[in-house]
């Protein structure tokens, strides 16, 4: 077996093209073993920019792989992903797990069973800048703590995909904000939300221990928007996050770290059970807002 780790790639979009296929490619840890999608032609145009073979059969590339990671929308995930699960091989699942919340069960149900790895492309989560922001936030004695992401993905654009604009904010920027408050203050025990996915959007969390924050995401931005940013405020002081302060250094560190995860059996933190959970979160908000 090769020290790196053969991942497959499923889709070919945009997002596919500008971070999983390069950064799976650039190794050392990974190499791409190869693309599916449901376009064969895009297939085969991404895997050509990076010496790779394109598979005309999801079952072809899951031979020639130990694991997949997935770049696709949210409801063919949760089929594809779980499909790699029970083949056996170990999955890199983007946010959010599913479209829905009983989706996100059947595909976290099928990754336990299976036994395999799996991880979370929680991005920011893999950026030095954050990990030091959590580091600091969390010996705060944090007691509340605020978000807010807004876009402008509803105005057109590459990632102005129908999943987006039918789900709106909560389910593509809340996975972002809601994960990491719930890093920085406690898991989240509930949520009170209020608003319009389409438009603005407003969560209240409490979390486990004792803490409230507040986050505002939006996909209906126009112009030239603030950078995102998450604070929060404790005891000791103030700890703030803000979006111009990442560097590149994510997707390799994602990627590393997933491929040791791959190498010694073991799921991160951040696997598809943490997934499910902060689905959860964005689930009973969404029934909220019904």
């Amino acid at each position: 077996m090769s020290d790196s780790v053969a991942v497959g790639l499923v889709g070919a979009g945009p997002w596919a093209g500008m971070v999983h296929a390069p950064a799976l490619a650039a190794g050392p840890s990974t190499r791409l073993a190869g693309v599916w999608a449901r376009r064969p032609e895009a297939s085969a145009a991404l895997a050509g920019e990076h010496g790779a073979p394109s598979f005309e059969r999801i079952e072809e590339l899951f031979d020639a792989c130990e694991a997949v990671a997935f770049s696709v929308p949210p409801d063919v995930q949760a089929d594809l992903a779980a499909r790699a699960a029970r083949a056996g091989k170990a999955v890199l699942l983007e946010k959010p797990l599913a479209m829905d919340l009983d989706g996100a069960r059947r595909l976290a149900g099928a990754v336990a069973e299976a036994g395999v790895v799996s991880q979370m492309v929680l991005t920011l989560r893999y950026s030095r800048a954050a990990r030091d922001f959590l580091d600091l936030a969390r010996g705060l004695e944090p007691f509340g703590g605020y978000g807010s992401f807004v876009s402008s993905v509803l105005s057109g654009g590459p990632f102005a995909t129908p999943w987006r604009l039918e789900k709106g904010a909560l389910l593509d920027l809340g996975p972002h904000i809601v994960d990491l408050l719930d890093a920085a203050l406690g898991r989240v025990a509930a949520v009170c939300a209020h608003g319009d996915p389409l438009g603005w959007l407003g969560l209240t969390l409490e979390h486990e221990g004792g803490a409230i924050s507040q986050a505002s995401v939006s996909m209906a931005g126009m112009g030239e928007l603030p950078p995102a940013h998450v604070e929060v405020y404790g005891r000791g002081g103030h700890a703030r996050l803000d979006w111009s302060q990442l560097g590149d250094d994510a997707f390799a560190t994602m990627v590393a770290e997933f491929a040791a995860a791959v190498r010694n059996g073991t799921s991160p933190a951040l696997d598809a059970a943490h997934g499910l959970r902060i689905q959860e979160v964005l689930a009973s908000a969404e029934a909220q807002l019904a």
